[in-house]
């Protein structure tokens, strides 16, 4: 069965010029792809376009990538306590957001949570697929614990400064590639592309219309396996979207895991707990205007968890679909205003 998902669409989009066709570009940053599908006149040169797209990447790259020693953020992390810092626009504007939804989530997504990331082997170095790594003893986990909290980090919105109080690490691995994808939709509008499709690491941003007159449709992330028959029918509902100025981001436990016995540690560390998430989300599509909130908030939804991010997204007007899993199998769960975007 196919589900699909329509926007609302105040101002029709304009028709591409005749003689348009689909240009398709890719290439590598954060640790994993990017591509860009456009429409174009077909003699379009594609050579500038493509240094065009990985600048901007390498942008949010030198700025906030924590595996990159000389980044902004990683300068940031390893400064002297009680030192303020001058932050370029990009990596400010980025932490800012974080902040936001840290606050607005009560914690449940926090950008100063990179300790605990690091601890659980999901960071740069001592990582979980690595020979001879273990899970964090509790010391251990009380020590990166100590070092979180997004209410130590203090901003000067006017200096555009930021207050590193003392180890704090932060890392916007779960914000990054969101505002990677926006920089890119940003960079082509300037330069009078209204009609293409940017991809950053599954995180996806979507503008006009192709040649043909239809939206960009895309398939949200499905995680369900088909090896039972309650599983199978829940794997056969393939939800679509007209990604017609919006953004896609999914958080999931299926991305990145390790397993300890029969326990199975997610990537998703719950700030609150200092620990992966065990509450049986599969995960989390959110859809959002901007990549980056999209982005960050599958993050703090899929912490949350399928009922309490739920009530959350209901409460405030987030477009979510939650994949949880229990004993028998998988169930869906729809916000209501993903609802809203049935046809």
């Amino acid at each position: 069965m196919r589900r699909t998902l329509v926007p609302l669409i105040t101002t029709p989009p304009l028709p591409p010029t005749l003689g348009s066709v689909v240009h398709s570009l890719q290439g590598e940053t954060m640790g994993t792809t990017w591509s860009v599908k456009l429409v174009a006149d077909a003699a379009r040169r594609l050579s500038p376009l493509q240094d065009l797209i990985q600048a901007q990447l390498d942008i949010v790259v030198a700025q906030m990538s924590t595996w990159e020693p000389d980044s902004d953020l990683s300068r940031f992390n390893k400064a002297a306590a009680g030192t303020w810092h001058l932050l370029p626009d990009e990596f400010f504007t980025v932490l800012s957001y974080a902040l936001n939804v840290a606050q607005a989530s009560d914690g449940a997504y926090d950008p100063t949570a990179g300790a605990l990331v690091n601890a659980w082997g999901f960071g740069p170095t001592r990582r979980y697929n690595e020979a001879g790594f273990v899970a964090p003893t509790r010391a251990a986990l009380d020590f990166a614990r100590a070092q979180c909290g997004w209410q130590r980090i203090q901003i000067d919105h006017i200096t555009r400064r930021v207050l590193q109080p003392g180890n704090a690490y932060i890392d916007l691995s779960a914000i990054a590639k969101g505002y990677g994808v926006d920089q890119v939709a940003r960079a082509l509008l300037q330069r009078g592309f209204d009609s293409f499709l940017v991809e950053v690491g599954g995180e996806l941003r979507g503008a006009g219309v192709k040649p043909d007159g239809q939206p960009w449709w895309v398939a949200l992330e499905n995680p369900l396996p088909t090896s039972s028959t309650s599983d199978a029918a829940a794997s056969s509902v393939e939800t679509i979207v007209a990604l017609y100025n919006l953004s896609i981001a999914t958080s999931g436990d299926y991305r990145r895991y390790f397993e300890d016995g029969a326990t199975r540690f997610s990537h998703t560390i719950d700030p609150r707990s200092g620990e992966p998430i065990r509450h049986g989300l599969a995960s989390v599509t959110v859809l959002h205007p901007d990549c980056m909130a999209a982005d960050a908030w599958s993050t703090a939804l899929g912490v949350m968890g399928a009922a309490q991010g739920l009530k959350y997204a209901n409460q405030h007007d987030l477009v979510a679909l939650f994949i949880n899993r229990h004993e028998d199998g998988f169930d869906e769960h729809l916000s209501t205003s993903l609802t809203a975007l049935l046809q």
